[in-house]
């Protein structure tokens, strides 16, 4: 009996998770997250501190009275 196709793709992709995929360890994941969670306060905060100098900019522009 012949394998339809999509039965031999997750057959194969199943294989390779199992036995080729290497896992990251449970201390280079936490090392990871800590990386990301950073990186992302560090943009949090550029992209707040650009945001206030867009407004006073707009304000000195149009002549608003900074909030």
């Amino acid at each position: 009996m012949k394998k339809y196709k999509v039965l031999t793709d997750i057959e194969e992709s199943y294989n390779e998770l199992v036995h080729k995929v290497s896992w990251p360890s449970k201390s280079e994941l936490a090392n990871s997250t800590v990386i990301v969670m950073v990186a992302s306060i560090i943009m949090a905060i550029v992209i707040w501190l650009v945001d206030l100098a867009i407004n006073q900019i707009m304000h000195l522009i149009y002549n608003i009275p900074a909030a």
